[in-house]
């Protein structure tokens, strides 16, 4: 898959000033699910589409128009409506995309890169791959995830009933019988207290919380923030972080197996993988390899690359084999993936279950223990 690397150097210049414009917030629509047009599973369809019709013989014309007639949604079959139009006035298919801000720089550029050098059918498989581990990526986390935030809350939701609604009563009935409440019981009621009377505070915070959110959460500290607190969070953080580094690997797999200069694949991936410890460690990197070092020596001052991957990088790099390297590691991300959401789904409900129904525990014997104690003083 060699290509003119001349003509990347020249579209490198205007590239730069329009790079900013390509960034798209990659995270927050597939964690979080955002709402672009164009999802993840039909980009993963598109691409795979595509790629089977090309190597069935089928025309791009034709092929972009059997995909378009599929979409039921309008907005989707106006996207690729367009894509075929533009194409049918003798666009490339990688030219004809572009205009759409529905796909990324990283997306038009490996397009790009399969139609010179012939080989468009073998990226759009890779695309198709890349979008297929995402969207498996994603349900895995969600089906590890579902299940525990459900006990969570409505657990919490029960306790906050029972501190709001049922101690209240028990309160009503300690005060008829007067005398010292025990320390345990002392406390719930205090807390008790502090609920009901105080309630607006947290639904203030609450909201202040949620607007805090839309309004900072596309900037940098915010991003840094968040993440070193999700980072920090057992098995969860070690999830997050592996399924960005396997989209790393695999992104930098495609780019360097197709001659893309390292920087230029770099800054392309930056652009693809919104998980601010591995931008911030690209950004560095690119300074240091433009200064003479070597990819292995610039990733190894960041701690969010293991000493296992920096060494088999490093093996790469010295027999010009990074391509294999790092898709080797991208298997093996998405395969510790597999395994540690597992984990996750297993270790996590009986923690939550227990935990929280100790505190339910704790809240009833709190309020039961003064009736024993009134039960022994009167002899019964």
């Amino acid at each position: 898959m060699a290509v003119n690397i001349n003509q990347y150097k020249k579209k490198q210049q205007s590239s730069e000033k329009s790079g900013k414009d390509f960034l798209s917030d990659l995270l927050s629509k597939d964690i979080s699910l955002g709402s672009g047009k164009i999802s993840d599973k039909i980009k993963a369809e598109f691409y795979l589409e595509l790629s089977m019709m090309l190597n069935a013989g089928v025309d791009l014309k034709t092929a972009l128009e059997i995909f378009e007639q599929e979409q039921a949604k309008a907005k989707i079959r106006n996207i690729f409506l367009g894509i075929k139009e533009r194409l049918i006035s003798g666009a490339t298919l990688s030219g004809a995309m572009a205009s759409e801000s529905e796909f990324s720089k990283y997306e038009i550029f490996s397009l790009e890169i399969g139609e010179e050098s012939g080989k468009l059918s073998e990226v759009l498989d890779e695309l198709h791959k890349y979008y297929d581990r995402r969207i498996k990526q994603r349900k895995q986390m969600i089906s590890a995830l579902s299940y525990p935030i459900l006990i969570f809350s409505t657990s919490i939701a029960a306790i906050i009933f029972m501190l709001a609604f049922i101690v209240p009563m028990f309160s009503d009935i300690f005060k008829r019988f007067g005398g010292e409440l025990p320390a345990m019981t002392q406390f719930i009621l205090n807390i008790s207290n502090a609920v009901t009377e105080n309630y607006y505070y947290l639904l203030l915070v609450i909201t202040l919380l949620i607007l805090a959110w839309f309004n900072f959460r596309k900037t940098e500290w915010f991003d840094k923030a968040l993440t070193k607190i999700i980072l920090m969070i057992p098995l969860f953080g070690k999830i997050y972080k592996n399924i960005y580094l396997s989209r790393f690997c695999s992104s930098m797999a495609l780019l360097t197996g197709a001659k893309v200069p390292l920087i230029q694949s770099m800054q392309l991936v930056r652009q693809m993988i919104s998980f601010y410890p591995i931008t911030m460690s690209l950004i560095s990197a690119e300074k240091e390899i433009l200064h003479g070092n070597t990819l292995f020596k610039s990733l190894s001052r960041h701690s969010i690359y293991s000493r296992k991957m920096l060494a088999q990088l490093k093996v790469g790099e010295e027999i010009n084999q990074l391509e294999a390297f790092f898709s080797r590691l991208s298997k093996q991300y998405s395969e510790e993936v597999d395994l540690l959401t597992g984990l996750l789904g297993t270790f996590l409900e009986p923690i939550i279950i227990i935990v929280l129904g100790l505190f339910v525990g704790f809240i009833l014997i709190a309020m039961y223990l003064p009736m024993f104690e009134i039960s022994s003083s009167m002899g019964l």
